[in-house]
């Protein structure tokens, strides 16, 4: 029974590993504050669990669905907010996905509406099932590995650089014939792929889900693992999203009702980033970054 708890808490963990990941590339790296993610989060969830349940469809084939449909959807979005600058691109983006869970709450026919899809099966692959706590720890971390692995590459690689680049200087880069615009783009729809595969494992596993997984406060939580672990590191990103699963998992230890529960596990978030802004803002690990041997002696 407490092997199962745990192992539920470390999967947990580990799909908020992914999403927590991706958003770090857009918000750390490339100063996109992209208010959409956790909608593509759940964009990836619904076409998984309506691929699967609604049509039969094999899990992987939803998998790979759900990543497409999530850079679909950003593409959508992402075009004409990206022609917006700070403020405006995070409001719009937001509304964004107001809109995607309106629609997924009100269009009964598509999405089941309020109540939700249930019945969703655990993953099978090629005759492999991930039915069992176990299983599907290792599935999941497999997943993390290689979100991990492909964004250290991706921002150690040429592309990396112009992203950090934009993100310091975006009119220097301009000025170097760098197209911003494209470089923003195609981050957002990397970044878009891996939380839709995200919300496909998060679907999969939790076997229900309905819009209210996929509102503003997934989106706090998500916002809060980034900075509490430090913008700017992947590695952050997973301590944050470990931290943020395990302190409310802790509160049902205390005895407190689920009326109680609730509101006391968001008063935490709040408190947490609260203390983490006054503290140390560059959050818990912070961004490795080269300072030229000048600065450095000038700081000194």
């Amino acid at each position: 029974m407490i092997e199962s708890y745990c192992l539920h808490v470390i999967i947990l963990i580990l799909i908020y590993s992914i999403l927590a990941i991706s958003f770090n590339i857009q918000l750390g790296y490339g100063k996109l504050f992209n208010l959409s993610h956790v909608a593509m989060f759940g964009i990836g969830a619904y076409t998984s669990a309506l691929l699967t349940v609604d049509m039969g469809v094999p899990y992987i084939i939803g998998l790979i669905c759900s990543g497409l449909a999530a850079v679909i959807f950003i593409l959508l979005i992402g075009i004409p907010a990206l022609r917006l600058r700070g403020d405006y691109f995070a409001i719009a983006t937001l509304g964004f996905a107001e809109i995607i869970r309106l629609v997924s709450h009100n269009e009964r026919w598509l999405t089941h509406g309020q109540f939700g899809i249930s019945n969703i099966v655990r993953p099978e692959i090629f005759g492999i099932s991930f039915s069992s706590y176990e299983s599907f720890t290792i599935f999941a971390l497999i997943f993390v590995l290689f979100t991990y692995l492909f964004m250290e590459r991706l921002i150690k690689s040429p592309f990396g650089r112009v992203l950090k680049g934009i993100r310091e200087n975006e009119t220097a880069a301009i000025n170097l014939g760098k197209n911003t615009f494209k470089f923003k783009l195609q981050t957002m729809m990397i970044c878009s792929f891996f939380a839709g595969l995200a919300g496909s494992l998060y679907a999969h596993y939790i076997q229900y889900i309905s819009p209210k997984d996929f509102g503003i406060t997934p989106l706090i939580s998500v916002l809060v693992m980034v900075v509490l672990g430090g913008m700017g590191n992947n590695k952050g990103s997973i301590l944050g999203a470990a931290i943020l699963i395990l302190v409310p998992e802790l509160l049902r230890f205390s005895g407190m009702s689920s009326d109680i529960y609730g509101p006391v596990r968001q008063l935490i978030i709040g408190l947490i980033l609260i203390v983490l802004i006054i503290i140390r803002p560059q959050g818990l690990l912070g961004e490795k970054r080269f300072i030229h041997k000048s600065e450095a002696e000038h700081n000194a």
